[in-house]
């Protein structure tokens, strides 16, 4: 094998973008040996067609940058860029990258490596003459090969295809000598890693702030493009670059990405993070009672009572045991002890204390203050005991506001200098089996089929923020970048969401305020509870997904990661799934709301459910602000 092997340069982006690319020709350790030529393909305006850009013979990029400057089109998600080793004779017919169109698009392929043709003849057995090679390499008829077998398969993309399916056909090429190969239908892209491979091949996910440049030997690329600032990329190079956090792939590794984030790989340890699961082992749940059938009107006793409603729930358990089939169904979650696979559904008790405390340098002669702190009564919680307490006397009105929450208004006409608000609870979380996603109506795709009378309940769920069109853009290309990797399937994209918010975003305390707007989280990536549940709100409005904001409080007790926001209140994400109901996402945390989650107010914002508010009409001064939660998970 030559000194001098090929390079190979691969990026999947999140969006459109156009960066600046530089390949760099290297010389060998002998007189005369030098890379020749150079190739480049991409998906213009993200559509099915690739453009090639190839010069078989050049010994620099000259050609390249002259070309690049005049590409209006050079705009792309995918982009395959290749330099080819030592060697002579070869013409535009060889230079990789490869494009060939099928199943109505085109597909990009490069390799960097040497296969036995022979071999490689007899393994592609597929006779279709469209998958007939052109040229005269190795790597043009391991591109045929893969093709022939995405079509034996009857798949039209890479998604379409099983990862391990996928994985066994590059084994096959594996074995036939170096296989370092990356192949694109224009969304997705696939990278192999051969263990017969003499070179090696690198990889990264590029997020922003990005560095000036990024360098390596065989190559460099900017994303200096204004429009390109916030864009994600995976990267697939022969070297590592100098910026960035770079892994080296492990032998026979399949890593396959998709607008920006890597989805599936068979080596251990290069998994994305799932949804941390909370299991319980303590098993304290209720039992359910039995309810007693309305009775005719009348006096009758006690006695009487009982004794009639045993009598009339025998009769029906006789009349059930003569039916062939009886199907079980428990109304009452509470009262469902078991999941379907067997383990129980345990209950979890906790001791919540959240106190406010104002302080003004005036004193305050009216006031009007809104308090929503009484957890949630539903199927899945139960609310024990709750008692509001307040230094300062007043009227209360007691209601239920258009959201569903629980609320008191309390006017205050008696001069106060200090107000201290405290809720203490004891609240009650069922444990409940796992969504079942079997059912046809539940394995949704976006956009959504809504009926009109349904949209109109989901309205005020279902409006982005009013931010500048330009922000609402640039907002809409990130959130379809969850959808289009994820096949617009809706859990899937939202689980996605919920885990890239986590991975990708820093909690720092303090680097935000309320009138912090969904995209201002985006450009820094940076935020507390309530900014990441904003984002995750204005990206699912975005993508047609009914998505509410939801304020209560966790038990952190469970190890997370930001155990600061067990001091005050935390907030998460509400998406109304179809045929399911709301569920919760906490980015945050990157998890699914389970047992460590006490649910309190919601609404389309944080103004719709913060906990406290208020209105000063005489008075005050400057205001200090004191608040503080806690939470305790009570044994019984």
């Amino acid at each position: 094998m030559s000194a001098i092997s090929s390079d190979i340069l691969a990026f999947s982006f999140d969006g459109l973008s156009s960066p600046a690319i530089d390949l760099k020709f290297r010389k060998g350790p002998q007189k005369g040996e030098h890379t020749l030529g150079w190739g480049l393909g991409w998906y213009p305006g993200d559509n099915k067609a690739a453009i090639l850009a190839k010069d078989p013979s050049a010994r620099d990029t000259a050609s390249l940058h002259g070309a690049m400057q005049d590409w209006d089109v050079f705009r792309s998600t995918v982009f395959f860029c290749k330099v080819r080793g030592a060697a002579t004779g070869y013409t535009h017919l060889e230079t990789q990258p490869f494009s060939r169109s099928f199943a109505g698009q085109d597909w990009l392929f490069m390799h960097n490596g040497d296969l036995d043709k022979t071999a490689m003849t007899r393994l592609h057995f597929n006779k279709s003459i469209f998958l007939e090679p052109m040229g005269r390499t190795d790597s043009e008829l391991a591109f045929c090969f893969l093709l022939g077998k995405i079509q034996d398969y009857g798949a039209r993309a890479l998604g379409d295809v099983d990862h391990q399916v996928l994985l066994s056909w590059f084994l096959q090429l594996d074995d036939m000598g170096s296989a370092d190969m990356v192949i694109s239908d224009g969304t997705t892209v696939a990278a192999f890693y051969g263990s017969q491979s003499e070179t090696t091949l690198y990889y990264s996910r590029v997020r922003p702030p990005h560095a000036d440049a990024f360098d390596a030997e065989s190559a460099s690329f900017a994303l200096n493009n204004p429009r390109d600032t916030f864009r994600t990329a995976v990267v697939f190079s022969s070297t590592p670059f100098r910026q960035g956090d770079w892994k080296k792939m492990q032998k026979s590794q399949l890593i396959i990405a998709r607008r920006g984030q890597v989805v599936w790989t068979n080596k251990k340890g290069e998994a994305q993070p799932q949804p941390q699961q909370i299991v319980h082992e303590q098993d304290g749940h209720l039992q359910g009672v039995v309810v007693p059938p309305s009775m005719s009107r009348g006096p009758v006793t006690r006695a009487f009572v009982d004794q009639q409603a045993q009598t009339q729930q025998l009769s029906i358990l006789q009349s059930l045991q003569q039916m062939k089939t009886v199907q079980h169904n428990i109304l009452n979650a509470r009262a469902q002890t078991h999941a379907p696979d067997g383990s129980p559904l345990t209950y979890r008790l906790y001791d919540i204390v959240h106190s406010t405390e104002y302080a003004y340098e005036n004193e305050v002669e009216h006031s009007t203050h809104i308090f929503r702190l009484l957890p949630v009564e539903d199927a899945t919680q139960e609310v024990l005991n709750a008692t509001l307490s307040l230094s300062s006397e007043g009227e209360d009105l007691r209601y239920e506001d258009v959201f569903g929450n629980q609320t008191i208004n309390y006017s205050i006409i008696n001069p106060y200098k200090k107000l201290t608000v405290s809720c203490r609870s004891l609240v009650k979380i069922f444990g409940a089996a796992p969504d079942d996603f079997s059912a046809q109506v539940r394995q949704v795709f976006i956009p959504l089929a809504m009926m009109p009378w349904q949209r109109t309940m989901m309205d005020p769920y279902m409006l982005p923020p009013e931010l500048p069109e330009t922000q609402l853009q640039e907002l809409m290309i990130y959130a379809m970048s969850f959808a289009e990797r994820n096949g617009r399937h809706l859990m899937d994209t939202l689980n996605d969401i919920n885990q890239t918010l986590y991975r990708d975003f820093r909690y720092r305390p303090g680097s935000t305020t309320v009138r912090t707007t969904p995209f201002d989280v985006y450009a820094s990536r940076e935020g507390v509870c309530q900014d990441f549940a904003n984002l995750f709100i204005c990206l699912a409005r975005l993508l047609g997904v009914p998505a509410r904001y939801r304020v209560g409080y966790i038990f952190t007790g469970a190890n997370y990661e930001n155990k600061i926001q067990s001091d005050a209140s935390h907030a998460w994400v509400e998406i109304y799934i179809p045929y399911l109901g709301w569920r919760g996402f906490d980015p945050t945390n990157g998890c699914r709301v389970t047992q460590d989650h006490v649910r309190v107010a919601a609404g389309r914002n944080y103004l719709d459910a913060t906990p406290t508010a208020g209105t000063i009409y005489r008075g005050g001064g400057k205001e200090t602000l004191r608040v503080q939660v806690t939470m305790n998970e009570v044994f019984v």
